[in-house]
Order: C-alpha cells, then structure tokens, then sequence
C-alpha cells in the first residue's frame, strides 16, 4: 500500500481494520438498539417518550457533536481524540449494560453519541493521514463499507443478541468491539492540522442547542400538547438559535459550516438525499420493530430477520450502481430515480397490518432498501465534487452533518406523528370498547402501544373485553404506520422531482464534472 510508515509494513492495513471495525458499530448502535426498544421498554417500566430517547439522545448527540469533534481532531490530534471516543463509547456502553433506570439509560445513550462522533470524525482523518493516493481511495471505500453493512447487519445482529442475552446483551457487544478497537491504538500515528487554532464556540453552541430544544419539542409535543406553552418555548427558542447559528458562521472567516454552499445546485441536491432518505429510509429502521413485535406479533429476533429484508439491499445495490455510473449511466437519473423507488416501497408498504405473512413483505421492504441503496456511496461524490477542490473537507463535513442532523429530526418527528395518530384513533374507539382498570387515558394507551407493549395496555383485561381492545389497539397503530408511510411516499415523489430540476447539465464553465466517482466519503476533521 502506499502509505505513509507507521512504524512497520502490515500496521497501515491494521489501522484500517480497527477503525471500520469501530465505524461498523456506529450505524448498528442505531439500527440494532431500535429492535431492543420494546424489551427494554417492559423490562424498565418505560413510556413512550423516555423509551424513545434511548435512540433520539444517541443520534441527537452524535449528530450534534460532529462540527465540534472536528475541530478538536484539528487542533488537540486524531489519535487522541479516536482514544477519547473509544474511552467514552465503551463506558457509556458498559453503565448501559449495568443500569436498571430509563433515564440513567438516556443519559448513557447520549454520551456514547459524543464518543461515536468522536470515533468517526477521528477514524476518517486517521485513514486520511495513513494512506495516499489509491490506496487512500480504497481505504475510505471499505470505511463506506463497514458503515454500511453495520447499518444492514445492526437489526439482525441486534435481535439475535435480545433473545439469547436479552437488550442488555446488544449494549455488551458494543463495549467488545471498542476493547478490540483499543489493541490496534499504539500503531496510530498522531496527526494535527496545523492551520486549525481554536473552536467556533458560537457556531457550535447555537446550532447543538437548536437541535436539542427542536428534538426536545418534537418528542414532547404529542404529550404535552403541540399548542401547550412548554412545546411553543422549545419550538420558538430552537428557530432563535438557529437564526444565530447561521448569523454566528456568516459572519465567520473560515466557517466550520459554509452555508454559501448551499448556493451549489448540485451540492444543495446531494444534501436533500440524505434528508429525504432519513424520513424515507431511516425512520423505518427504528420505527418498524416495534410495529413488528408488538402489533404483528413477532419475536425480537424474528423482527430483526424481517428487518434484513429493509437493510440488505443497502450491501448490495451500491456495487451494481457504481459499476453502471462508471459506464456512463447518468447520476442525475440514479438520484431522482432513487427517491421514486423508495416512494413506490413506501406506497407498497401500506398492504402492512397485524395479520400480514412475512413473505408479503418481501417486496415493499426490498425496494425500499433498493432505494436507499442507489444513493449509497453515490451522493458522497456528488457532493464533494460539487464544491472546489479546496472546499472537499467542508463540503464532507456540512454533508455529514446534515445527515446525521436529518435523521435525528425525522426520527423524532416521525414517532411524533405515529404516536399522535394513533392515540386519535384509539380516543374515538374507547367509547365502543372495554377501557382497562384505573380509567388510563388515550395517550397514556397509546404510549404504551406505540412503544411495542400492546399487551401490557391490555392488562386486567380477560375474554371478549381484552380481544376487542387489543384490536383496537392494533387497528390503531397500524392507522398511524399509514399515515406515516404515505407522507414518506409524498416527500420521496416531491424529492426526486426537485432532485431532477437541481441535477441538470452544467454550463460550460463550471469546474467540476456532471459524473460524479461513487465514494464514501466521511467528515475531513
């Protein structure tokens, strides 16, 4: 390999090996912790809203946290800040193993998404200074790789660990990976950006506190009220910290996020993918298990199986795809036609209820993943190779941290409509049906439905009573899973067609090309 030396012939290939080992984690402690949500959920004693803050505090975190791990990369050096991620992932990893409080549970969830933007952040730029030319080339495609098989193997991997160790077993396995992590640490070469002199701390405290209070009012407003003063303060106070972000980097030499940027056709185009696809894509990965385990019936690891049907084409079509844009195929039609596909998935999706046989969803969840698959590796290059060469390394950055920001909102926003929808439909139904001992309410229901647990609704319930209210309770849920599936096929179908209108041929002039290389590109830190 060309690479710089390390200190011996075989350590740069070690290196490579540690960090998408810990890559791969990233992705799986997302997509494997949503198929635990509903044992952990009867296992604590935990509502709707505090369960899915086991997930939201994670991404939220790791989103937030990107901008500033990339800065301290920079300037305090990548093999101590990858050894400070490392450190606080695998801790935060074991309190999850050992707590038997929800909240403790959150608060650990979102540390380890400090330390997972840490890892990431740090792995990249260590793969960065570690090799040159093609051989760095093909270290960040098989970095793109790990990431991606983490996201499609994260379920299934996820729900065997549940049901032969329990949800504690999916935290555990988290905490061995990074421990074989840490044995690869001293072949790091440490590396600093000698340019890089100190943090954009208004930039980074604005925008991490939109994002916290925009969650926080997502998350809360379906019990709160989305009217009620609480909601309103977090909502309004999240838009007045954003306006300051973007007031805070405008007035910024070297802006950590440059949002002229967004001027680019073709990058303000690759930036919409991973947007449309945290609703589209995503969303499902966290949202569906519950659905699976607690409306349909499935065991843990039999959900998890089903999952794979969503996830595996995202390991698959990429290598299709990139062989036929390396044979002239146009991205623009690759991108737009994505989102259409991923649309039709989701249309196809709504055939879903409590009764529906697995081999009925073979189908709607292939294309779905089919989807998010076209993109995969694809939208990376379109996006750096949109901006000028020197331009890349924030270009990588915004990119990703757009991503990461889409998917903790869509997350959030989408269990926000589900819960709400349901527990519409479940207060129009009470009147017809049993209501269960000591009056709980609609939301109070709903809650506990949404979150997987729609026996537990049903407790003190016997005979014709408890079969009509879990059906209630299903015919419910499964309303909200519609709701939501259609509005995924309207921002999909909406998607593409602006992906299409943004795509278009350059003008003589421009710099760089229409093709753009399928890469996996992570944050330049």
């Amino acid at each position: 390999m060309n690479a710089p030396s390390v200190g011996g012939r075989g350590r740069p290939v070690i290196v490579l090996i540690a960090v998408c080992l810990a890559v791969l984690t990233l992705p799986a402690s997302l997509t494997g912790t949503s198929v635990a949500l509903p044992r952990i959920g009867v296992d604590l004693h935990a509502g709707y809203a505090p369960l899915q803050w086991v997930v939201n505090s994670y991404n939220l975190a790791f989103a937030c946290s990107m901008l500033a791990c990339g800065s301290a990369a920079d300037i305090l050096g990548r093999k101590r800040l990858f050894v400070a991620g490392l450190t606080l992932f695998s801790l935060s990893s074991a309190v999850s193993v050992l707590t038997s409080d929800i909240i403790v549970l959150d608060a650990a969830r979102a540390l380890a998404g400090v330390g997972a933007a840490a890892v990431m952040t740090a792995g990249s730029a260590i793969l960065a200074t570690t090799f040159e030319g093609a051989a760095q080339a093909r270290a960040f495609a098989i970095l793109g790789s790990a990431a991606g098989a983490g996201l499609a193997l994260g379920p299934s991997t996820a729900g065997l660990l549940v049901d032969a160790f329990g949800w504690r077993g999916v935290f555990a396995s988290h905490l061995v990976v990074m421990v074989l992590v840490a044995v690869a640490v001293p072949m790091v070469r440490e590396s600093r950006n000698p340019a890089a002199i100190r943090f954009d701390w208004p930039g980074i405290a604005s925008f991490t506190l939109s994002l916290l209070l925009l969650m926080l009012g997502v998350v809360q407003g379906p019990q709160w009220g989305w009217s009620s003063a609480g909601t309103v303060l977090l909502l309004v106070a999240a838009a007045v910290l954003m306006a300051l972000f973007v007031v805070a980097e405008l007035r910024q030499a070297r802006p950590m996020f440059d949002l002229g940027l967004f001027g680019q056709p073709r990058f303000l185009a690759a930036s919409l993918v991973p947007l449309s696809l945290s609703f589209g894509f995503v969303c499902l990965v966290v949202l569906l298990p519950a659905y699976l385990t607690g409306a349909r019936g499935m065991s843990v690891g039999r959900a998890g199986d089903t999952m794979m049907l969503l996830t595996l084409p995202v390991l698959v079509v990429p290598l299709v795809v990139s062989n036929l844009v390396r044979r002239g195929l146009s991205t623009r039609l690759v991108l737009s036609l994505s989102m259409l596909v991923a649309a039709g998935g989701a249309a196809w999706l709504t055939v879903i209820d409590q009764d529906i046989a697995v081999v009925s969803l073979i189908g709607p969840l292939f294309l779905i993943g089919t989807g998010m698959g076209m993109t995969a590796g694809l939208v990376d290059g379109v996006a750096i190779t949109s901006v000028r060469p020197e331009q890349a390394g924030t270009a990588a950055g915004m990119f990703n941290t757009v991503r990461l920001a889409s998917e903790a909102v869509a997350i959030a926003a989408m269990g926000a409509l589900v819960l709400d929808v349901t527990r519409g439909r479940i207060s129009a139904g009470l009147p017809a049906t049993a209501v269960p001992p000591g009056g709980a309410d609609a939301a109070t229901i709903a809650n506990k439905a949404v979150s997987g647990n729609l026996t537990g609704a049903a407790d003190g319930l016997t005979g014709t009573a408890r079969a009509d209210f879990l059906d209630l309770l299903t015919r419910s849920y499964t309303h909200g899973i519609h709701v939501l599936l259609w509005l995924l096929v309207g921002i999909g179908a909406a998607t593409g067609v602006v992906l299409h209108l943004l795509l278009r041929p350059r003008e003589v002039g421009v710099t760089t090309t229409e093709q753009a290389e399928p890469v996996t590109v992570a944050v330049d830190a």
